[in-house]
């Protein structure tokens, strides 16, 4: 999807952000009934990892650029209606885990135990998560765009590679947190830098 696929100039209108967030918030939940099931059906060890590790970016990428290129993202008000997107597709999938993922017993007792025995705990850290990660693809569209017409092909392509050479060296260096943590937090990481210096490189 290029942004010459949607308008051309921010677009930060309340319909647009609820049809762009109910996207990302579909693509988010297929992602993780996608991720369960791996975990349930392969056996542990590297295959395992590998494969819940590409679905960890192949989903970052979609909820953290998508919602820039919706919004067409070129001014502060682009940034922010990437970010409501982004916000709004975390409440999105908070409805699919309430009313489907949550009834079937879909996390293992162990998800619940990190919080203190609390169902809840992680919704609050993905509004957050959510929101950042798609006001960060925003800020890298805005900047990209500056330059000419960009695809998320084109905008994912460095951040993906940059979070495959954080993790394999954090995994070289003996990191202890599972494969599919580590991917995710080095995409995160790197998409804020990236972010960050094209919005200081475009000021």
């Amino acid at each position: 999807m290029t942004s010459s696929a949607v308008a051309t100039t921010d677009r930060s209108e309340f319909r647009n952000v609820l049809a762009s967030g109910t996207v990302v918030g579909a693509v988010t939940g297929v992602s993780v009934v996608a991720f369960i099931a791996i975990s349930r059906i392969l056996p542990p060890g590297l295959s395992r990892d590998l494969l819940e590790s590409v679905l960890v970016l192949a989903a970052g990428v979609v909820v953290s650029l998508l919602p820039g290129l919706r919004a067409a993202a070129r001014t502060a008000e682009g940034i922010a209606g990437a970010a409501a997107i982004g916000l709004w597709g975390t409440v999105v999938f908070m409805a699919i885990d309430i009313v489907l993922l949550r009834p079937f017993k879909a996390y293992p007792w162990t998800w619940d135990a990190i919080g203190g025995g609390s169902t809840w705990w992680y919704l609050p850290i993905w509004w957050m998560l959510g929101t950042f990660l798609a006001w960060m693809g925003g800020m890298l569209t805005a900047a990209r765009s500056a330059r000419g017409e960009v695809s998320m092909l084109q905008l994912a392509i460095p951040v993906v590679a940059g979070a495959v050479v954080v993790t394999l060296a954090s995994k070289l260096l003996g990191c202890p947190a599972p494969l599919p943590a580590q991917t995710g937090a080095a995409y995160t990481a790197i998409l804020a830098a990236l972010a960050l210096f094209a919005n200081a490189r475009k000021g």
